[in-house]
């Protein structure tokens, strides 16, 4: 049976000496390195790393490697994490009429194509509008949104999010603007599909305003919710040239397919941790 496998990331002001350091640490615990990889920002200056690794030894012990690299992290300033692979992280899905990245997103999930555990889905449309698709043992909230009552309505959000433990919170064509209060709370860890290449089409109909213009290309993108709305982090982003006798329909079509490979890619990349958020932007390691 193959030992373990854990992911290592980091960030921290780039200085001589932090991959030694790294290297040095697992290799003195008895693991082996699986994969690496490494970004030195040079117009920031930040230095960005994760590691693949798995135990080579029985001396190996993750318990004694987290709290001998507690003490390299403060050496070195480092935001990092170290997780097993086992350890899957718990997900909310949150839709409203638009089901297609949703329906996505459960098969591959019961595909095995995405490693996560998902522990709830929040919808602010009735649970008959989904009737196409089976939710299984998923515990589903109605949560609907009246003009009057958004701010109770986010409190049932924000407890239904937290009761359930979630890692991570995905906006799967969620079409609501989430308040200043409820996105700091789930900062770097709520992903959104746009239905647009940012920067692009804003607002309602936005295939509409691309046929009017003419455009060639359509396209999608995911990307971490900010209080700026459709401004935070870019994670993954698609196009497909399209030609002048495509009909906004056809337009709507064809972006659906792409809103589904975009979020589902983004949605996998931060699973495995590929994703570090560097300022206004991210890094994102290709697997």
């Amino acid at each position: 049976m193959p030992a373990a496998r854990h992911t290592l990331t980091l960030s921290c002001a780039d200085r001589p000496g932090i991959v030694a350091k790294v290297s040095a640490a697992l290799f003195e615990g008895g693991f082996n390195v699986l994969e690496a990889q490494q970004f030195d920002d040079l117009e920031t200056g930040n230095f960005f790393m994760r590691v693949d690794f798995a135990g080579a030894s029985e001396q190996a012990d993750v318990a004694a490697l987290k709290k001998a690299f507690a003490d390299i992290a403060a050496t070195f300033g480092m935001t990092w994490s170290l997780r097993s692979e086992a350890q899957r992280k718990r997900v909310v899905l949150m839709v409203s009429r638009f089901d297609h990245c949703l329906a996505d997103l459960l098969y591959r999930w019961r595909s095995g194509e995405l490693k996560m555990d998902v522990v709830g889905i929040i919808a602010n449309y009735p649970r008959e509008t989904y009737d196409n698709i089976d939710f299984g043992a998923i515990r589903f909230h109605h949560l609907p949104v009246e003009k009057e009552t958004k701010m109770e309505q986010e409190a049932q959000v924000w407890e239904t999010i937290r009761a359930a433990q979630a890692d991570v919170v995905v906006l799967a064509r969620y079409m609501q603007i989430l308040s200043e209060g409820l996105v700091a709370k789930l900062t770097g860890r709520c992903i959104n599909i746009h239905h647009s290449f940012l920067p692009g089409f804003k607002g309602a109909k936005p295939y509409h305003q691309a046929h009017a213009r003419g455009v060639k290309l359509i396209g999608a993108t995911a990307h971490f919710v900010t209080a700026n709305l459709d401004d935070g982090p870019i994670i993954e982003q698609a196009v497909e040239r399209i030609t002048h006798a495509d009909t906004p329909e056809d337009l709507a079509r064809k972006g659906r397919d792409i809103e589904r490979r975009v979020l589902a890619r983004a949605l996998a990349y931060h699973l495995q941790d590929r994703v570090l958020i560097n300022g206004a932007k991210t890094v994102v390691f290709p697997d």
